[in-house]
């Protein structure tokens, strides 16, 4: 699978000066030597969005419908290839990423129908008022400009899908930067891209380095960003240009409630079963991966070992292997954090049931209880397969532990009461609150995104469509109406 891979500027392949290699996190081997665009080609790659914005918003509707419906169509083609080459650069199960070049296949396909009926405006007689008479007003809604999209490596594809796609929707220039660990995947999306007739210019990929993001994200030419990674690093850049437009999808701390009437064994098996799973996919390097379980102690003692026997349950191995669980984290230094997290908990009084153990970048699925305040598993997002399980009494008590984090992405409540569900959706200060599944559950139409420092805005495809559009209202005068 080793091979050189260009960059996509402008929507042409380019090499630049320099070239760094990207290895497979289970066993080192190279996977490929992508090229580094030099500042002269960044800066052209800008200078060609920016010239061709008011071109691109003005494409009709139906040719940004048939790239879009391109993509999805080649994605669904080279399906095996791209989930492989996804399992190599970033260590993910080959099962899950099958399941991710699905998801992004998707997210083409819902922008391609989007951008088929989006903005066909909004009309308001304005004559309720006598100063108004003869007048309409027409909403439509029209791109902010070129958007500067920066993809993470956990779901390298469909995490770029998400920003790609909705920006050729509407017609914004994008330039997508993908995450230094994954870019291939992200490349593959420029090979099809260039397959279609979009505007030269309209779109780029750019295998930039971290430490040179500083100056794309203060270049005024962008004026949208869309960012998926770190608290951390999602404010440091809103905070550094405080005039932009930013979208952040940032951490979670993801919590499964269980409530007392979810007491069957039926019930405690499928939780348990969902908990398990949903805790390590990706080697728990998912924003909305399970990390805590709030439990009723009317179910705690039955729920507990099931949980238990279902993560032990998870195979960890080769994730080129069909029947692996849980493969590798993105590198060593991330299991190493995840190996010195535990240990602090269990140091300070956790209580360890199972896993703990580190094997180069794996790490085994781990389940703990009794987990101190304070620790860092339980007020940071972990982003490895660990889970912590508390027991508490009632619904309250359950509600105010999941508000108690600092982050409010996803959080999911396993009960049967329609009431409980709908409190529970009042109450809990998340993003979204899945009923009866755990917090990992997304679908990639509805609108995605958390309160408090899990971020600002809304992906989804037409959410994000808004997120990089703006309202301007056309008013007509002299109308009978």
């Amino acid at each position: 699978m080793t091979s050189t891979h260009a960059f996509w500027l402008a929507g042409r392949e380019a090499t630049g000066e320099e070239s760094f290699d990207v290895t497979n996190p289970w066993d080192g081997r190279l996977v490929g030597t992508v090229g580094v665009p030099t500042e002269a080609q960044v800066e052209e790659a800008v200078a060609a969005a920016h010239a061709v914005r008011d071109e691109f918003a003005a494409t009709p509707a139906h040719v940004r419908a048939a790239a879009l419906d391109h993509v999805a169509r080649r994605l669904t083609e080279r399906t095996e290839e791209i989930a492989q080459l996804i399992s190599a650069e970033n260590g993910k199960p080959v099962k899950w990423a099958r399941g991710e070049v699905g998801r992004a296949v998707s997210v083409f396909r819902f922008a391609s129908e989007e951008a088929r009926r989006f903005n066909g405006g909004d009309a308001q007689r304005l004559d309720t008022d006598p100063g108004g008479t003869g007048r309409l007003g027409l909403t439509r809604r029209f791109p902010r400009g070129t958007v500067l999209g920066i993809a993470p490596f956990n779901f390298p594809l469909n995490l770029s899908a998400h920003k790609v796609a909705p920006a050729i929707a509407v017609g914004a220039p994008i330039i997508l930067k993908p995450a230094p660990a994954t870019p291939i995947s992200s490349l593959v999306l420029g090979e099809l891209l260039a397959e279609t007739d979009l505007p030269a210019g309209s779109w780029s990929v750019l295998t930039v380095p971290n430490d040179r993001m500083p100056a794309l994200v203060q270049d005024e030419r962008l004026p949208v960003i869309s960012f998926t990674g770190s608290a951390p690093v999602g404010y440091s850049i809103m905070d550094s240009v405080p005039r932009k437009h930013c979208t952040l999808e940032l951490g979670g701390n993801g919590a499964a409630v269980v409530l007392g009437d979810y007491a069957s064994e039926a019930d405690l098996d499928w939780a348990a079963t969902r908990i398990a799973t949903f805790s390590n996919y990706q080697g728990g390097q998912s924003c909305i991966s399970v990390q805590r379980v709030i439990a009723d102690a009317t179910v705690y003692d039955r729920l507990l070992p099931k949980i238990v026997a279902a993560v032990e349950a998870q195979v960890t191995g080769d994730p080129s292997d069909a029947a692996t669980d849980v493969g590798p984290l993105v590198n060593e230094d991330a299991a190493k954090r995840v190996e010195s997290w535990v240990d602090e908990a269990v140091q300070a009084g956790g209580k360890l049931l199972t896993g703990g153990k580190r094997d180069g970048a794996t790490y085994a699925p781990t389940v703990l209880t009794e987990l101190p305040d304070g620790v860092s598993l339980s007020c940071e997002e972990v982003f490895g397969p660990v889970l912590s399980v508390q027991k508490v009494d009632g619904e309250a008590e359950a509600f105010a532990s999941v508000n108690s984090s600092k982050y409010g992405l996803q959080a999911g409540v396993f009960t049967h009461d329609l009431q409980t569900a709908f409190r529970a959706h009042r109450a809990l200060e998340v993003g979204g609150v899945i009923i009866g599944d755990v917090p990992s559950y997304r679908a990639d139409q509805m609108p995605y995104g958390g309160t408090k420092q899990s971020g600002v805005g809304r992906e989804g495809v037409r959410y994000a469509m808004d997120d990089y559009t703006y309202e301007r209202v056309l008013v007509l005068t002299g109308l009978a109406l």
